[in-house]
């Protein structure tokens, strides 16, 4: 990790590390391979664009979420831009004809809405199902909770004229493994086998973390083949977003102030509700490279972000040298579902964003101004 602690990386700045996410897209490839499936880059979870270059010579497009996404991975990533949205207004599909290839629709109502504009075009279209089968472990992620206002259950498509439907569209997964990937698939034909032999495409989302230390890349193999050929009329699709950019990068981060309170507390340049929300929303405990749990090494500090916001902090780290403005932090794997979700909250730094080439060299492909913040009001 010290090769992240050099004088021509900024202080705040993500960091993605190129060696390493493309060992990620090379896991990746194997898959596709093996398994004779296609496998797209989920914008949501990682829209780092700068290396598209790169992730293009090994997936076949990208997945949007909407226009502005889809926008982007037709303009910077090419190949295949599928989309899927909770609900699209006449305005969005209008647009969306002239970027995208797929499009999944979250309700009948929403595909009998833009039926005609959809058939008129060479977009092939698909439906989101819900399987009802969990396999997340945070609410916050769980299309397939209670309730949940994504995809359409098996009971309301009882007599539905399926007519010009392509494929099914199925995203339940976050972050899981291939036993949860083989359970997915196994309710989705408990629950639309009847449908299945008349489809095109499957596509069975995102939450594939086959680049994770320990995954199973050979049981996803097997399984993807085995469903495959029960029904060899369709191609399978996989989506994930996490697993390409899965420890392909840190946010580095620097001590500003000290503040003696009850506890140390160790003011840094970033925010965690700004430039990793996720540590406040899920919540989780983001690793830092060198530190320990609370009393495990002899110094311990909370973390306090540079905004007002009172509950911008961070719990307690344990360290075994002191602390003092200047030390700068790695914190790891902050790429995937973090770049993606930093805002301009209070106006603070925004960081950076770089590569460090596998050559070793390092690329400071972004840096934010105030123009950026302004830019973002009115």
């Amino acid at each position: 990790m010290e090769k992240y602690l050099r004088d021509d990386i900024p202080s705040p700045c993500y960091v993605c590390d190129e060696e390493k996410l493309e060992q990620n897209l090379q896991i990746m490839a194997r898959v596709q391979r093996e398994a004779d499936v296609d496998i797209i880059l989920a914008l949501k979870g990682f829209s780092m664009w700068s290396t598209f270059g790169l992730i293009k010579q090994y997936l076949k497009g990208a997945t949007s979420s909407g226009v502005w996404e889809a926008r982007l991975a037709r303009e910077e990533m090419g190949g295949e831009v599928h989309v899927f949205s909770p609900a699209y207004k006449s305005k969005d599909i209008a647009q969306l004809t002239g970027l995208v290839n797929h499009i999944s629709f979250n309700s009948l109502a929403q595909w009998h809405q833009h039926k005609d504009a959809i058939v008129n075009s060479d977009i092939s279209a698909g439906l989101r199902v819900n399987p009802e089968n969990q396999e997340a472990e945070t609410p916050l992620y769980d299309p397939c909770a209670p309730g949940s206002r994504l995809g359409i259950l098996a009971r309301d498509l009882e007599g539905a004229d399926l007519s010009h439907i392509n494929g099914f569209h199925v995203h339940n997964l976050c972050e899981c493994d291939s036993y949860a990937a083989e359970r997915t698939l196994d309710a989705i034909e408990k629950k639309f086998g009847q449908y299945l032999p008349q489809l095109h495409w499957l596509n069975i989302g995102g939450g594939h973390l086959m680049t994770r230390e320990g995954y199973d890349v050979e049981h996803l193999i097997q399984t993807l083949k085995r469903f495959k050929a029960k029904y060899p009329n369709l191609r399978i699709i996989m989506e994930p977003g996490s697993a390409v950019a899965w420890q392909a990068g840190p946010l580095i981060a620097e001590v500003v102030d000290i503040v003696e309170n009850e506890d140390k507390i160790a003011i840094l340049d970033i925010s965690a509700t700004a430039h990793m929300p996720d540590v406040l929303e899920m919540p989780y405990r983001p690793t830092i490279t060198g530190a320990g749990k609370e009393n495990e090494k002899a110094y311990n500090y909370r973390f306090g972000g540079n905004s007002c916001l009172a509950g911008d902090v961070i719990e307690v780290y344990s360290f075994d040298e002191p602390l003092k403005p200047g030390t700068r932090l790695i914190f790891e794997d902050m790429l995937h579902y973090t770049m993606v979700k930093t805002t301009f909250f209070n106006g603070v730094e925004h960081p950076g964003i770089g590569i460090l080439r596998k050559n070793g060299d390092f690329d400071l492909v972004r840096q934010f101004s105030y123009e950026d913040f302004k830019g973002r009001l009115s």
